[in-house]
């Protein structure tokens, strides 16, 4: 390349300066970007050059501030706040792998200039966040998303965790894919068994060995309790761990400090009636989850109805009372 040829990449160089080493803090003399034009690019432009250039990218829109001090990229497609809130999103996911975790938070440090990152300190702990250890996530998510666009079952083999800590088959499954939710930190795949013909939720880190077949996935709006499409309301409120039996009207007393919580996990839509110093709660959720939940607060809540959902509660904690109440054994 020339040095005709290499002036004529001027504009663009420019603009990939100003993009990585500048912001409102570390302004760039012309000075600057001549020096670094000339030792990065190998590009010999004068201080005029330079102001041209510069003007020309104002008129085509890119907000660049120009004083004293120096020149300065003002805009881009995300705020700094913004794209700490993407990071620690991305950090926070536990179907993430920290593999990939490193490698999207190096891209969204990209989209800011090079003095964000040293302010991103956590790109190098995420070892020690609690990840998923499963690389196929991405390869999974791409693959489902073809299965949905063209309509098309799916199998796969479906994984749990056994005492050697790794994971394992534990079936093998066809399936009609409907969406991807991310729920409680983990991304589900929605899908309707096909031999057991109801709507499961599959954690995508548990999956491999996917493929796509030629079989037409059955229509969703042709399943029980889905004529009318994916309700993500209820999906969010009535799922709080992704059981898929039919939601029912529970009712349970509650602390009064127990409110917020309560409302993160099943929204506004629920009834609220005092109950003497504490309050009556009605929701619609999962039994199954719910016998869950109400043990995870059970300091803070007592089930009301129905019965069969209290009686599972009373008897989940007697059997932990009863192991409670036992002397461990000396190899314990």
């Amino acid at each position: 390349m020339d040095s005709l040829e290499k002036k004529k990449l001027a504009l663009l160089r420019i603009l990939q300066i100003l993009w990585r080493d500048s912001d409102e803090n570390h302004p760039l003399m012309q000075e600057d970007i001549i020096r670094i034009l000339d030792t990065e690019y190998g590009v010999l432009v004068d201080r005029r050059t330079i102001g041209r250039n510069i003007a020309l990218l104002k008129d085509a829109g890119f907000e660049i501030e120009s004083t004293r001090r120096g020149s300065y990229l003002v805009q881009r497609v995300f705020e700094d706040s913004e794209l700490r809130l993407l990071i620690d999103s991305v950090l926070a996911s536990a179907h993430i792998s920290p593999s990939h975790s490193k490698a999207i938070i190096e891209k969204l440090c990209s989209l800011s200039c090079k003095h964000f990152k040293r302010h991103v300190k956590n790109i190098y702990s995420v070892n020690d966040w609690g990840k998923s250890d499963s690389p196929l996530l991405f390869f999974n998510i791409e693959i489902i998303d073809e299965a949905i666009e063209r309509g098309l079952m799916l199998s796969f083999d479906y994984n749990k965790y056994s005492s050697d800590k790794r994971l394992h088959k534990s079936a093998s499954h066809i399936v009609s894919p409907y969406q991807m939710l991310l729920h409680n930190q983990h991304y589900y795949l929605m899908a309707l068994n096909e031999k057991w013909g109801n709507i499961t939720f599959y954690r995508m880190d548990r999956i491999m060995n996917i493929a796509l077949t030629t079989k037409p996935l059955t229509p969703l709006r042709s399943v029980k309790g889905y004529e009318g499409g994916i309700d993500y309301k209820k999906i969010a409120c009535s799922l709080p761990y992704m059981f898929t039996d039919e939601p029912r009207r529970i009712t349970f007393v509650a602390k009064e400090w127990a409110i917020d919580q309560i409302v993160d996990w099943f929204g506004r839509d629920i009834t609220i009636t005092p109950e003497g110093e504490d309050l009556r709660v009605s929701v619609l959720a999962s039994p199954n989850a719910m016998l869950y939940w109400c043990l995870q607060y059970s300091g803070a809540v007592e089930v009301i109805e129905p019965q069969d959902l209290r009686e599972r509660v009373k008897n989940a904690l007697r059997e932990a009372l009863e192991k409670y109440e036992k002397q461990p054994s000396p190899n314990r």
